[in-house]
């Protein structure tokens, strides 16, 4: 994503930009039969391929609660302390300099944070920091993801028909008829999923919302025990041994390719039997991921990444409220927020620092949470239609992303000299 992000600020501030642009701004019509839908280029990657995205959001997010950081009260008061302070000090900056002014929607900019750009930061200095350092991360992001995401969906939905709506509702209790009938095979648990997308997508609330949603209802356990796994696939593998030998000995090409595609059916459904003992959640980070990480955001960056660094825009923006709202909010208000409201907690008795965490690991934890990034160009796509706005909001997202990260890094690298 970094490499497409430095792609789309080079070809927008080229001679060719306008044609960068109209390539993303160009409409994509599918129909069927009597049903068309046509979008931008860009909108089919922000409500058709972002919620892939954001289903592993809500798969992580489950995880941390159920087996990860947040699974107790007391391991969850810290990032949850955090949190809080992350998302009530820069939305409180931001409206402080935007009051009374038309961009003072835009204030859902400065509450989200890049979870994957934090965790590269982290990743740098490998065992150098604290271990404590990734898991409280987590659990932060985790929980700020769940607020970004509730602003997306109550802040930023422009109209609501309901029984699109009910038809998403419909799907999501399929899945759940689904999970607690124990049904293994794949497609039907997809074929819903879809539904979901599409019963959001029609009623007005981001898509994206639809991939949280999947995303929490995919269990952390296994759909088929070892136990059960074993008695399903016996008589399958008997089968396909006999449709082997049958094959072997068959007369002629077209009965030995009848026992052939026997053969494959019933190892089909032995592979499905097995991906299914196999944690659901596990498995779906593990096959999306790489393709949101190499194809998805990378897009996603292409298509929405259009800071431009023109003179009159670096005039205007420098003196826009907009800009300083951002800048403060997410450079600023952000890790002073997560750092003021984790230590209040430990102060106050509510949380407990973990062994061999420092503060100076906190504050770098505090840095990185100023990088916006992905959720934040995502939601300033949804705030401002305005062209001006919009490409103002990205200088200043850019500028104070990049000031976060070096805040970050700069912290940590001082953490991790006195762990050493």
């Amino acid at each position: 994503m970094l490499v497409a992000s430095l792609i789309a600020l080079v070809a927008v501030n080229s001679p060719w930009g306008g044609a960068f642009e109209a390539i993303w701004d160009g409409v994509l019509r599918l129909s069927y039969a009597d049903l068309e839908i046509g979008m931008s280029l860009a909108k089919w990657i922000n409500d058709g391929l972002m919620p892939l995205f954001f289903l592993i959001i809500g798969t992580e997010v489950k995880r941390e609660f159920v087996k990860g950081s947040l699974s107790s009260l007391k391991s969850a008061v810290l990032p949850l302390a955090g949190a809080i302070g992350g998302l009530v000090i820069p939305i409180a900056c931001f409206l402080a300099i935007n009051f009374g002014q038309s961009t003072s929607h835009g204030w859902g900019i400065v509450a989200a944070m890049d979870t994957a750009f934090s965790l590269a930061i982290v990743g740098v200095f490998g065992t150098r920091l604290p271990v404590t350092v990734r898991g409280i991360l987590l659990g932060f992001a985790a929980i700020d993801d769940v607020f970004g995401l509730l602003i997306i969906a109550f802040a930023y939905t422009p109209t609501f028909h309901p029984w699109y709506l009910g038809v998403a509702a419909g799907a999501f209790a399929g899945i759940l008829g689904l999970q607690r009938l124990r049904w293994v095979s794949s497609p039907p648990y997809v074929v819903l999923g879809i539904l979901v997308w599409i019963g959001v997508l029609g009623s007005g609330v981001h898509p994206t919302i639809a991939g949280v949603a999947v995303g929490l209802l995919l269990p952390t356990t296994s759909r088929l025990s070892e136990r059960r796994f074993v008695e399903r696939v016996q008589r399958p593998i008997d089968k396909v041994k006999e449709a082997a030998m049958a094959a072997s000995e068959a007369d002629d090409a077209s009965e030995a390719d009848a026992h052939c595609r026997q053969a494959q059916r019933g190892l089909g459904y032995i592979h499905e039997m097995a991906a299914a003992t196999d944690e659901a959640a596990s498995r779906l980070i593990r096959v999306l991921t790489p393709w949101v990480s190499y194809v998805v955001l990378p897009l996603f960056a292409l298509s929405n990444i259009r800071v431009r660094f023109a003179p009159e825009l670096l005039a205007d923006a420098w003196q826009a409220p907009l800009a300083a709202g951002i800048i403060v909010g997410l450079a600023i208000g952000k890790p002073v927020g997560f750092l003021f409201f984790t230590w209040l907690a430990v102060r106050l008795r509510l949380a407990v620092l973990p062994e061999a965490m420092t503060w100076t690991a906190m504050a770098g934890i505090s840095g990185v949470a100023g990088i916006g990034f992905t959720l934040s160009f995502f939601i300033a796509e949804l705030a401002f239609s305005d062209q001006v706005q919009s490409e103002v909001a990205g200088l200043a997202i850019f500028s104070a992303s990049l000031l976060a990260a070096f805040a970050g890094f700069g912290l940590f690298s001082l953490a991790a000299r006195k762990e050493a």
